[in-house]
């Protein structure tokens, strides 16, 4: 149980801050390669996980275009090791455009792996996904989606945000997002619930407050059940996620910034 709900903290705040499409990108002038985040996550009193969210120190390419690595990972802590999560969402980013080619999963839940990766063909609309064996090597599946030309995947669309003019939000705008995951695409909304300040590991911040309306379920509790708070600095990193579970709280306050390309 422990495990899904770790997961489901993180899956809704991917898809709540990332898979952006159809907004007018800005210059990046918010992170760089070698940028590394790092976040506790908790359940009441416990510590759960840690949390990491890391762009690789080289610039790679695809197709001859320059591209970021980026991979967010999670692995269970302490007393929680006995429900294992060990998780790699991964996804290459054009440096320019902000759009991602390529995206991938390695799930190790427990007993339960997944292997997955995503091409995608922004300028034909689709998105290869290819499901590989246990062990990674061999390509057991394949599958082609139609999807928005410049969809977003779960991790590239928060680096898509992290370009956007926040501050031209008012309380109250909702930001209509729209990205491919999971083989699915979703059309989620965002509430822009204003400034709020924020103390935490890393220092004193100016925060935008941002919160997703979220489909009904199982595990969350109220109505806008997660809460997540990014820096009002030109770097707008994360700080600070908060959801209400149907028994309890899990919360992820980030611990450590390195690399960051404004000081």
């Amino acid at each position: 149980m422990k495990n899904h709900l770790f997961k489901s903290l993180i899956v809704a705040f991917f898809c709540s801050l990332g898979s952006l499409s159809g907004f007018a990108q800005q210059k990046n002038n918010a992170f760089k390669q070698g940028e590394e985040l790092t976040f506790k996550v908790s359940y009441g009193f416990l510590d759960a996980a840690e949390a990491k969210m890391k762009v690789y120190p080289m610039v790679s390419t695809i197709n001859s275009k320059p591209v970021y690595r980026i991979d967010v990972t999670g692995e269970t802590l302490g007393l929680f090791k006995l429900f294992k999560v060990n998780d790699t969402w991964g996804s290459y980013l054009d440096t320019t455009k902000i759009i991602p080619y390529q995206s991938y999963r390695f799930i190790e839940e427990g007993k339960y792996r997944k292997n997955e990766r995503v091409i995608f063909d922004h300028e034909k609309g689709n998105a290869k996904v290819r499901l590989y064996d246990r062990d990674n090597k061999k390509v057991v599946d394949t599958k082609d989606y139609k999807v928005p030309t410049n969809v977003q995947d779960i991790v590239s669309g928060f680096y898509l945000l992290r370009t956007m003019d926040l501050k031209k939000y008012k309380k109250g705008d909702i930001i209509h997002i729209t990205g491919f995951f999971d083989k699915e695409i979703y059309n989620l909304k965002l509430i822009y619930e204003g400034k709020e300040k924020l103390s935490t590991q890393v220092g004193d911040f100016d925060t935008f407050m941002f919160t997703p309306i979220m489909p009904a379920n199982k595990l969350f509790r109220g109505e806008h059940p997660v809460t997540v708070w990014v820096s009002d600095d030109q770097n707008k990193i994360p700080l600070k996620i908060k959801a209400r579970l149907m028994v309890g709280a899990l919360n992820m306050d980030i611990t450590e910034a390195k690399g960051l390309r404004n000081n």
